[in-house]
């Protein structure tokens, strides 16, 4: 009776077995990895962690972060050979980084191109780009999201619909206003809408309409025409014959591993909004060399990422990956892909990348940042990021297709 039983219990781990097998689905084929090499001087190498008292909305909050007093890194934003650029500007109680970002970036596109030294107008974009968002909420019926964030490519978009006007045509500040303050645009144009949602009040055309009623009580009416050089022209007329700025020729690259690469996808975060799919994915090794390539040959950068991490310091003028969260030799696809996923690294924060250099064993970058911490340290509205940073945290950028024509040429479409 014994032998049967353990017969029929083998058995049936046999048949378990052999039915676990057969319904597995295919595996992924594994590329496997060369070993890291990391030297000596790298593992001895230790940063520090410290608890630092910052206050956070008004109330003192301890955060963990890093002993930058050991950290090597440039001295100047005058060691970097940099393309033409405005003084960084603040985007001070406002979500509009991603506007701030890649004016900047496009204003250094129009020198490039030829033009002249133009200053344009973010809130110009940042008003229309509320109308938008507002649009789509109604014909979704409230399936869209509510935010004050949006990508780069928003702002290319906004300005094939509505064109672009110069900074002293339209400025967003009411009265005596200084500083832009959207917290209480934000909050009403966002309660209008959830009251749409609630009452099932979908009328697009009285719900946009009443949308720019807050904001021309917030930001102003913008400009229908504008006066350039004795000549009366519309903002998309101004674009098109004097900028001669094409939105069409500017690309978006992301690098993820749960897109297949040299394929075009959605960049799967909040800020955008109305799900775009025209984003190119890149290996990260690609991904990083095209930033750099694009830097050494005069072009500059709008890039988004993560700024939530101990390793960046707005007082210290840096950003960099510290030892014990991960050594810079170990960044790599699975470990940016691995704090993606568990939402570690987020659509934080957009900026304008504007300068490179090699120094010691690392790569810097020089950031030019609208946001308030840039304006924390010596060198207000600019930061340095090591390669590290850029590597594990940085999530998306946008250049001229000029720039990365062998890459485009991977992609089927």
């Amino acid at each position: 009776m014994k032998k049967i039983f353990v017969f029929i219990l083998f058995s049936l781990f046999c048949l378990f077995t052999i039915f676990s097998l057969n319904s597995c689905k295919p595996e992924e084929k594994i590329i496997e990895k060369q070993p890291i090499q990391i030297s000596d001087e790298e593992l001895q190498a230790k940063d520090v962690a410290v608890y630092k008292v910052r206050k956070i909305a008004g109330k003192e909050r301890e955060s963990l972060s890093l002993d930058f007093s050991g950290i090597e890194k440039p001295s100047s934003p005058d060691e970097f050979d940099t393309p033409f650029h405005f003084p960084p500007l603040r985007q001070y109680r406002t979500g509009t980084c991603w506007c701030f970002a890649t004016t900047s970036f496009l204003e250094s596109e129009l020198k490039r191109l030829g033009k002249e030294e133009i200053k344009l107008s973010e809130m110009y974009t940042v008003y229309w780009e509320y109308v938008e968002k507002a649009r789509r909420f109604i014909r979704e019926k409230g399936d869209s999201a509510l935010g004050e964030g949006s990508e780069h490519n928003a702002v290319t978009e906004r300005m094939k619909q509505y064109g672009v006007v110069r900074a002293t045509d339209y400025t967003g500040l009411i009265g005596e206003q200084t500083e832009h303050d959207h917290s209480e645009l934000f909050q009403e144009w966002k309660n209008y809408l959830l009251f749409c949602q609630k009452n099932e009040y979908w009328d697009e055309d009285k719900a946009v309409s009443y949308v720019k009623e807050i904001l021309n009580k917030h930001l102003g009416r913008p400009p229908e025409t504008i006066e350039v050089e004795g000549k009366t022209m519309t903002p998309k007329e101004f674009m098109e014959k004097v900028l001669e700025l094409p939105p069409e020729d500017y690309v978006c690259f992301i690098s993820f591993k749960h897109l297949p690469f040299y394929t075009k996808g959605e960049y799967e975060v909040p800020d955008n909004w109305w799900h775009s799919k025209d984003y190119y994915n890149l290996p990260l090794d690609e991904f990083y060399k095209a930033m750099v390539e694009a830097l050494k040959k005069g072009y500059t950068l709008a890039v988004g990422g993560d700024i939530s991490e101990p390793g960046i310091s707005g007082e210290n003028d840096v950003a960099l990956i510290p030892t014990f969260d991960i050594p810079s030799p170990l960044v790599d696809q699975d470990s940016r892909e691995f704090r993606f996923y568990n939402r570690t690294s987020r659509d934080d924060h957009l900026i304008h990348f504007i300068g490179y250099r090699k120094a010691g064993n690392h790569d810097w970058f020089l950031i030019k940042d609208s946001g308030g911490s840039a304006h924390r340290g010596q060198f207000k509205g600019y930061y340095f990021y090591r390669s590290d940073y850029v590597k594990l945290k940085m999530l998306t950028f946008m250049v001229h297709k000029d720039a990365v024509p062998d890459l485009l040429a991977k992609f089927s479409d």
